[in-house]
């Protein structure tokens, strides 16, 4: 197993081969997933071998971590736009209009006082971002802006792990299976408020594999979560029990990582092999939460 050294040196490496590049420190934050980088400003410009090197980390540690980051939202967008296109949200916002690209997540009401029942649930259960997209997102980029004085985590689970822990029979009944997602499914599975028709147009439900092939490693992992309706070659109740079934088995506590927020972290992730949710261990209805949230378009599932 890489040690948090060989991490560090090998991201200052990376960055070097082109001759130029800004070195940055990666200390792994857990066996399973996730690394914390430090000695870079995401606020001032580099180059593409930089930017090479960040990709490099995110692919072996899944989530990377940004620490003591101070970005304005258009700083945030000029560091999201320098890996790929952004991804826009079907949300609405509390005044209907649709999210901008670099949105916030909050929960708050729509007058800015602290709730319990912000304007969407989704984020508290687990899912993959955008999975109801037709070409589903590659990365997700929350900044810290306001935190509680403690809680307001985020979990992760690692789907590789999940899929390497099937049993053989498991892994062989699930091949070839694929599910629908949707932001229909999603609202009605989160006890959200439910779809308008025209966010239905927008998003059409679309079918994906249960079992993914990351783009880049070619490891198999499970692709499932909070916008999953069925399975499309099952019965419709025992598609959705088998869902239930792998996910509950996915996010067992030993394959979770949770990221205790400080503020200024920029927080990265892969959702090709993860699947998140925030947590509500903290008095939502006196403490504020806001982190700003950009999206990075991917790839079609196979």
């Amino acid at each position: 197993m890489e040690t948090a050294a060989t991490s560090t040196v090998a991201g200052m490496q990376r960055a070097a081969r082109a001759g130029f590049g800004k070195p940055f420190e990666i200390r792994k934050l857990s066996d399973l997933m996730a690394a914390e980088i430090t000695g870079i400003d995401l606020a001032e410009p580099f180059d593409d071998a930089t930017r090479d090197a960040i990709m490099d980390a995110l692919v072996e540690h899944h989530i990377l971590c940004f620490r003591d980051q101070h970005l304005t939202k258009e700083q945030q967008y000029d560091f999201t736009v320098r890996f790929g296109d952004l991804e826009g949200h079907v949300v609405r916002t509390w005044e209907g209009g649709k999210s901008p690209l670099v949105h916030t997540v909050s929960n708050l009401d729509k007058d800015g006082n602290p709730t319990e029942s912000p304007y969407t649930q989704g984020n508290f259960f687990w899912h993959t971002d955008k999975s109801y997209h037709a070409v589903p997102s590659l990365a997700t980029l929350l900044h810290a802006i306001e935190l509680p004085p403690s809680g307001g985590s985020t979990q992760f689970t690692n789907m590789y792990a999940a899929y390497e822990a099937l049993p053989q029979h498991m892994k062989d009944g699930i091949a070839g299976l694929h599910a629908e997602h949707s932001w229909d499914a999603s609202r009605n599975n989160t006890f959200s408020r439910p779809a308008t028709d025209e966010e239905k147009a927008e998003r059409p439900p679309v079918v994906h594999p249960i079992v993914r092939t990351h783009p880049v490693t070619g490891r198999k992992l499970l692709y499932m979560g909070h916008h999953t309706s069925h399975i499309v070659e099952l019965p419709y109740g025992e598609g959705r029990a088998l869902l239930y079934q792998l996910l509950d088995f996915a996010t067992l506590p030993h394959r979770t990582y949770t990221h205790h927020w400080k503020l200024g972290d920029l927080v990265m992730w892969d959702n090709r092999c993860l699947v998140h949710r925030g947590m509500r261990d903290f008095d939502m209805t006196k403490h504020r939460r806001v982190l700003h949230r950009t999206v990075l378009k991917g790839t079609v599932p196979y």
